[in-house]
C-alpha cells in the first residue's frame, strides 16, 4: 500500500478546526444511542464504528422501530436510515446548534422521537447543544485526510486485536473524547477507578474501568485542541510502567495524560508506518502485560491471516 496515501498528512493547525466540528457533531449522535440502548458492559454500546464512508451507531431499537444513524463523510451527509429509507441533511460549515436542530427535526420527521441529554460529554466548557452558536468550520479536505486516518488505523488495530485470545474490545470510536480504541483485559477485576474525567459522571468511568485493561487508541484531536497522535495506558498502571522501554524511539511518557504517545507524523512519515504503529501497540501491551502479572501464555496468539483459522493442536 501507498503510505502517502494510506497516511495523510494531518495537522491541528490546518484541520483541527474541523476535527473540533466533528467531535461535537458526533456527541449529538451518541447520545440518542446513550437515551435508546441498555447499557451494555463498559458503555460498548454507545460507540460509534468505521464504514468505508465514515461513522455510524449501531442498530438503535426505538419506540417507532429500529434506525440507524451515521456521517457519509465522503459524500458529506449526515445520514438516519430506518425501513422507509435514507433521509439525509448536509454536513457544512453550521454552528453545534444548527446542526442539533437540524438532527432533532429530522428524528421527529421519521417518527422517532428520543430525548437527549442536551450537553456535551468530556469537553469544557460544556455549552449545551441548542446555545453554542457560535460558527464552525467544516472543510471537506480535512474531512477526507481525518476518514483516510481513522480508516488506516481501523485496519492496524484489527490486526493488533486478532493477536490476542482474552477478552477484547471491538474497535470502536468513542464521540466523548473523540478517539480509536482498542482495548485489551486481563481477566481480573480492577479497584475502583476515582473518576474525575471532566464532563463524565463518575458512575460511567468506574463501570468502564470495572476490568484490569491495556488500552490503545488514535486520538485526530478534537473540541480542546491537540495534534493527532496514537496512545496507550494501563489501568490500574503496575508500578514501573511510565519508566518502561517501548518501540519506536519516537514514543514518549506524557506525565500529564498518563499514558505513552506517539505523534501520528512519527508513524506517518516512518519508513514502515505499519510497522512503526504494531511495534508500539505490542511494546505498551507487552510492558502493561509483564508489570502487571497477566497470563501472557494463556492470552495471546499469533496476529491473525486471512482464512487461516488459528491452530488449536
Amino acid at each position: 500500500m501507498d503510505a502517502a496515501t494510506d497516511w495523510p498528512e494531518l495537522s491541528e493547525a490546518r484541520d483541527g478546526a474541523t476535527i473540533a466540528t466533528l467531535h461535537l457533531f458526533s456527541q449529538v449522535a451518541g447520545k440518542v444511542a446513550v437515551a435508546l440502548l441498555p447499557w451494555r458492559n463498559h458503555g460498548w454500546h454507545v460507540t460509534l464504528h468505521l464504514h468505508p464512508r465514515g461513522l455510524k451507531t449501531e442498530l438503535l431499537h426505538g419506540a417507532s422501530g429500529e434506525f440507524e444513524l451515521g456521517f457519509d463523510l465522503v459524500d458529506h451527509y449526515f445520514t438516519l436510515a430506518d425501513q422507509t429509507g435514507l433521509r439525509t441533511l448536509s454536513l457544512a460549515p453550521m454552528s453545534v446548534a444548527l446542526f442539533y436542530e437540524r438532527v432533532m427535526a429530522l428524528l421527529t420527521q421519521a417518527g422517532h422521537h428520543v430525548d437527549i441529554h442536551p450537553l456535551p460529554n468530556e469537553v469544557t466548557p460544556a455549552i449545551a447543544f441548542r446555545d453554542d452558536t457560535r460558527p464552525r468550520i467544516y472543510e471537506l479536505d480535512s474531512v477526507t485526510r481525518l476518514l483516510r486516518a481513522l480508516l488506516t488505523a481501523d485496519r492496524i488495530f484489527h490486526l493488533f486485536r486478532s493477536s490476542f485470545l482474552g477478552k477484547a474490545s471491538p474497535v470502536h470510536f468513542f464521540w466523548g473524547s473523540f478517539d480509536l480504541a482498542v482495548t485489551r483485559f486481563s481477566g481480573r477485576t480492577a479497584p475502583p477507578h476515582p473518576g474525575g474525567i471532566p464532563r463524565l459522571p463518575d458512575t460511567v468511568t468506574r463501570e468502564a474501568y470495572s476490568h484490569e485493561v491495556s488500552s490503545a487508541g488514535f486520538w485526530p484531536g478534537g473540541a480542546m485542541g491537540g495534534a493527532p497522535m496514537f496512545y496507550s495506558y494501563a489501568y490500574p498502571q503496575p508500578d514501573g510502567f511510565a519508566a518502561a522501554r517501548v518501540e519506536p524511539e519516537a514514543a514518549r511518557w506524557d506525565q500529564a495524560l498518563g499514558e505513552f504517545v506517539l505523534d501520528y507524523d512519527a508513524v506517518r512519515l516512518a519508513p514502515d508506518p505499519e510497522a512503526t504503529l504494531l511495534a508500539f501497540l505490542a511494546s505498551t501491551y507487552a510492558a502493561a502485560a509483564d508489570l502487571a502479572h497477566w497470563d501472557r501464555t494463556a492470552l495471546e496468539c499469533a496476529i491473525g491471516r486471512p482464512r487461516v483459522p488459528r491452530s488449536v493442536e
